[in-house]
């Protein structure tokens, strides 16, 4: 019995998956470098709003960011490779920094836009084009 694989066509949608790898990995130097911030600087975080006072602890904050950046670099590099893995966790991580942007309009909201924007091009990209990133895939002789 035998599996029959069929090469996959490169498309135009290679270089944005491609994109959303890169824009992964910025995040992940992004979200590692707050975290260390975090660990190094004052014990807590205070906002103050209209209505409310919030208080977060900043290291449990710090070591959160600093493990989200990691996860999010090695996902990255495993989406380069065309990891199917990596195409679930980075559409994961899209579809919730959209949510999390959607909580963010009142606050930034040309910004939450954009950001929500370039989330779906990602999720898109990913699950439309990822297999397109196996390069090194060859179908076997039968």
């Amino acid at each position: 019995m035998s599996t029959a694989h069929h090469p996959v066509a490169s498309t135009g949608w290679t270089g944005w998956v491609r994109f959303a790898g890169v824009i992964l990995i910025i995040n992940g130097v992004f979200s590692g470098l707050q975290g260390l911030v975090a660990l190094t600087g004052p014990d807590s975080y205070y906002l103050s709003t209209p209505n409310a006072l919030f208080l977060f602890d900043a290291k449990g904050w710090g070591w959160w960011n600093v493990a989200l950046g990691v996860l999010l670099i090695l996902t990255a590099v495993a989406l380069f490779s065309g990891a199917t893995w990596a195409r679930i966790v980075a559409v994961v991580v899209a579809g919730v920094s959209a949510v999390v942007q959607l909580m963010l309009i009142p606050a930034q909201p040309w910004w939450s836009l954009i950001v929500i924007a370039i989330d779906v091009l990602i999720i898109y990209a990913v699950i439309a084009h990822g297999d397109e990133l196996r390069t090194g895939e060859t179908p076997p002789n039968s």
